[in-house]
């Protein structure tokens, strides 16, 4: 929460007839002296210099993210700073995305054929479509089914793509080799890796039977580079690696392509909506490469699998069922390594504890927790411990982005 101190255009309509607008600072460094020729132009309990401006250079500054959902009106910061200060005129559409990434496709490719990799949520059905655009049947795309994929996964994906796009698709059921290679394996980096090297070389495999495929397709996006490695050159920390992008090995016979790269979440959908793709896959939450993997910390079993996909589907149903599926930028169930005592019936059980996540965001760089109704937070729990036999116990996270990440590993 900041208080308002002069006139600015960075602040012009920010504020409106309130004295204070509520930000996000999630840091504790500040700004301690002035440097000659600026001055405040608002502050907030922690930070003195929350807003400050030079008017003969034209500098600003903030301390706070104004970019994020979680800062009331802070669009409107970035907004007048391009269009009252910069004076940049406004000649960008979805649309003008569209046909130059289609273009940038059909250079970067010429007449080879590409592989998609094909998970079918927003962003590898965005790049599918995008790429089905801009070559046609020369798009192969391959779904391969980890054996981590959410409850008839690979069901849904088939008859979207295959019979309905009508797309060059090859389903290739490879639940066996994952679980093989993930046996016993409890440290979060090395899951990534192995499932990331595992991908590529399913993908190599069957690009040895089609002629003169070069490129592998990816739904790679801004945040996944940034998290895994600096984008800039910067010093920034590396948070965690993702499948798509730390886990590659570094001898792959295939070029990469991966026309959403510089892009956030939000921003694909837009552009999905743009390729005419189906609202229902667009405004899917995300799902991680590594799938449930990453939702199931400790060792990886059969038994784990069924029993998270299970609590899984009962909380994105009761979601759906409740009209907050679109409320919630992303959601899901995991299995803690802890077990816990309960009563059912006249039984003792000791079994599986289930954690709920569900996260408001815009771009996955910052989220907050989302506040159920204590209605909802009880049927779903019941829901999960009568209906799934090695559950007894559900908790719900209410940890933002930061300190934490949305996934758990």
């Amino acid at each position: 929460m900041f208080i308002k101190k002069n006139k600015s255009l960075l602040t012009t309509n920010f504020f409106g007839n309130k004295k204070s607008k509520q930000v996000w600072m999630s840091h504790a460094d500040q700004v301690s002296k002035l440097p000659k020729n600026f001055k405040v132009v608002a502050s907030s309990t922690n930070s003195k210099f929350a807003i400050v401006e030079n008017k003969i250079k034209k500098y600003y500054g903030v301390q706070f993210h104004p970019e994020v959902t979680h800062t009331e009106n802070g669009k409107k910061l970035i907004n007048n700073f391009i269009f009252l200060i910069c004076k940049i005129k406004r000649n960008w559409s979805s649309r003008d995305q569209k046909n130059q990434l289609i273009k940038d496709v059909r250079k970067q490719v010429g007449i080879n054929k590409v592989i998609c990799a094909l998970s079918g949520g927003v962003d590898s059905s965005v790049v599918a479509q995008l790429l089905n655009k801009a070559i046609g049947k020369k798009l192969y795309c391959i779904f391969v089914n980890t054996g981590l994929l959410r409850k008839n996964e690979e069901v849904q994906v088939v008859k979207t793509f295959k019979k309905r796009l009508k797309m060059n698709l090859i389903y290739v059921n490879a639940e066996r080799e994952f679980l093989k290679k993930l046996k016993n394996v409890t440290e979060p980096e090395k899951k990534r890796k192995i499932i990331g090297n595992l991908f590529i070389k399913i993908f190599e495999r069957y690009a040895k039977k089609i002629k003169n495929v070069k490129f592998l397709a990816q739904g790679t996006l801004y945040p996944d580079l940034i998290e895994s490695k600096s984008v800039t050159g910067s010093q920034t920390s590396k948070i965690k690696s993702h499948h798509n992008v730390g886990g590659l090995p570094k001898k792959m016979n295939l070029k990469l392509v991966e026309p959403l790269k510089f892009l956030f979440k939000d921003e694909v959908r837009k552009l999905g909506l743009e390729l005419n793709l189906n609202k229902e896959i667009i405004s899917r939450h995300p799902f991680p490469g590594p799938g449930l993997a990453i939702r199931m910390p400790g060792i990886i079993t059969n038994e784990k699998i069924k029993i998270l996909k299970e609590a899984d589907y009962y909380f994105i149903q009761a979601l759906k069922n409740h009209g907050l599926y679109h409320k919630i930028w992303q959601a899901y169930a995991a299995l803690l390594p802890v077990k816990t005592v309960g009563v059912m019936g006249d039984n003792r059980t000791y079994e599986y504890l289930c954690l709920l996540r569900a996260i408001t965001s815009e771009d996955g760089m910052t989220a907050d927790y989302y506040e159920f109704k204590k209605s909802f937070m009880q049927s779903i729990s019941n829901k999960i411990v009568n209906s799934i036999r090695g559950i007894n116990r559900v908790v719900y996270d209410v940890t933002s982005k930061p300190p934490s990440t949305i996934e758990l590993e």
